[in-house]
């Protein structure tokens, strides 16, 4: 499994997001993002990946991949179509650098579901940096 990482430019926030690609998906189904490039990795990203949306600077939420396809833009040239699950799942909050078209996102690297940290309580709930920062000074 492999996700892929990109910006969700001019989007505010989730429920821009939700809002443009339900818009989207009514006019242009089924719901995918187009992109120029294919991913050669895509068997990879197919089993089980997701795209992981920046939005204003801060990765804040995923959205499962369920297939690459071959696709067109409105000119008519080729590129490739990431067909999504319209669920947007949210996940821990980062902050991010800016660049340019995806990046591939190893799942060790990836940030939490929000709703998975939320099955934690207490100490265990806690990110695992703050974690370590609280045990390195002692706090904990």
């Amino acid at each position: 499994m492999l996700h892929l990482i990109k910006l969700s430019v001019g989007t505010r926030d989730i429920a821009g997001l939700a809002a443009w690609q339900a818009a989207r998906a009514v006019a242009e189904p089924p719901l995918r993002h187009q992109t120029r490039s294919r991913p050669k990795r895509a068997a990879e990203i197919i089993d089980g990946g997701s795209i992981y949306w920046v939005i204003q600077g801060v990765l804040r939420v995923r959205q499962r991949i369920i297939d690459i396809s071959e696709d067109t833009w409105d000119d008519g040239t080729s590129c490739a179509g990431l067909v999504l699950d319209p669920v947007l799942v949210p996940v821990a909050a980062r902050p991010t650098k800016p660049f340019q078209g995806w990046r591939y996102l190893d799942p060790a690297a990836a940030p939490p579901d929000i709703a998975a940290m939320a099955e934690a309580s207490g100490i265990d709930g806690l990110p695992p940096k703050l974690l370590a920062e609280l045990q390195a000074l002692c706090l904990l």
